[in-house]
């Protein structure tokens, strides 16, 4: 397929050549062949000037609103200056049967081609397969539920972030390498939480102390934080996201407990760091993705969310900006009205991720890498920096089950 600079290298070169000639009838099939070319050459070219609809469903408002607005702000960046796209973008705060209405109405009023955005698992459950099999396009930039990567899994559902548990056995290992041998463990009750403990022990060779799981949206962590004080734990996991990572890590902190903690990047990303202080200073966590990243396109992406938003980039940002680019390389060589091509175009991911490698395995979840991450201080801006690779080229423990092989 020509490319749209190659088609326009040819029209330039069709206009010189009418007016080298400029013979009533060679002027007259020049114009033809131009048009012909505009439509036929490249056609997804051609067909550019409709407009994509794309449905951007993700948390504006109330707690977790941040991870929202990254994922956003990513998402916006890695399209900007697209004048074919039309992105529709909703506050489902933080509640299922808001994400629901609102993805109805995308879908039947709307008339999105895709949808994209949610945070949380639980809205995702809630609102993915609906979507799925009233033949639209799903691309999370965050959620990655277990049920979504195994049997659950869809054709037209692609995850660009991870499966849910990939962080949290990277940092299973990673407590193995640190030599814990026994893990107070804990995380909200909903989807999410209950891949990210799964995750963690499958991969951790100690003892689990104990297994918490609390309220989703929690903030106040002291029964908590007094049975680890109780225990005989030489280790902590936890994976609260958002606003709830940030109270139980000052509440840690003051609590004076002095024991080494772990998390993924979740509890320890760019906007909770702000957030936690000093507090956070040595801990480990885990993450597919860092501001550090030496590569082309991670260098650039990071330069230029601090040009465009005033503030280093996070993981949800990172996601959402790659969610943007592998977009916009499907629609680049397809139609998304042709569905087959479209997905077969998704599935190839031609673009040029912040992570560097990227390749979706069978069940459409990312094959990457997951590196271990330190909190430090860069100058007064506390930030992460890669110490090792926890999980290389890591898929996920459901793709077996996933249909699509």
């Amino acid at each position: 397929m020509i490319e749209k600079t190659n088609f326009l290298i040819l029209k330039l070169f069709l206009v010189k050549l009418y007016k080298v000639l400029r013979g009533k009838i060679m002027i007259k099939y020049i114009i033809s062949l131009i048009a012909i070319l505009g439509l036929f050459i490249n056609p997804v070219f051609a067909n550019g000037h409709k407009k994509i609809k794309v449905g951007m469903i993700t948390t504006l408002s109330g707690g977790g609103s941040g991870l929202g607005i990254d994922v956003r702000d990513g998402f916006l960046l890695a399209v900007k200056g697209d004048k074919h796209l039309e992105v529709i973008i909703k506050d489902d705060q933080r509640k299922p049967d808001i994400a629901v209405q609102i993805a109805d109405k995308m879908i039947q009023s709307d008339k999105v081609d895709v949808l994209t955005g949610i945070i949380w698992s639980n809205l995702a459950m809630a609102v993915v397969p609906a979507a799925v099999k009233q033949g639209k396009f799903y691309l999370s930039p965050n959620a990655g539920p277990s049920k979504l990567a195994g049997k659950g899994c869809h054709k037209n559902y692609f995850n660009v972030a991870w499966q849910n548990d990939n962080l949290h056995e990277a940092a299973g290992g990673y407590g193995n390498t640190a030599g814990y041998k026994n893990s107070f463990i804990l995380a909200p009750n909903y989807p999410a939480g209950k891949d990210a403990l799964t995750g963690y022990k499958r991969f951790f060779k100690g003892k689990i102390e104990k297994e918490l799981y609390t309220k989703l949206g929690q903030k106040d962590y002291a029964a908590e934080i007094a049975q680890i004080r109780s225990s005989k734990a030489d280790s902590i996991y936890f994976f609260l996201p958002g606003g709830m990572g940030i109270s139980f890590m000052k509440q840690l902190s003051q609590s004076g407990i002095n024991v080494p903690v772990i998390g993924p990047a979740f509890s320890f990303d760019q906007g909770i760091l702000k957030a936690v202080g000093d507090a956070a200073l040595g801990v480990k966590n885990t993450s597919q993705w860092s501001k550090d990243l030496d590569n082309k396109a991670n260098k650039k992406f990071v330069q230029d969310f601090q040009k465009e938003y005033g503030r280093l980039p996070s993981l949800y940002a990172s996601q959402g900006y790659d969610t943007g680019k592998l977009l916009i390389s499907a629609l680049n060589v397809a139609d998304v009205k042709d569905q087959d091509k479209f997905r077969s175009a998704l599935k190839n991911a031609n673009f040029e991720s912040t992570r560097g490698s990227f390749k979706f395995d069978t069940n459409q979840h990312p094959i990457q890498d997951i590196y271990v991450r330190e909190v430090i201080k860069e100058g007064k801006i506390l930030t992460n920096k890669i110490i090792s690779t926890g999980l290389k080229n890591r898929s996920n423990a459901y793709v077996k089950d996933c249909p699509l092989q």
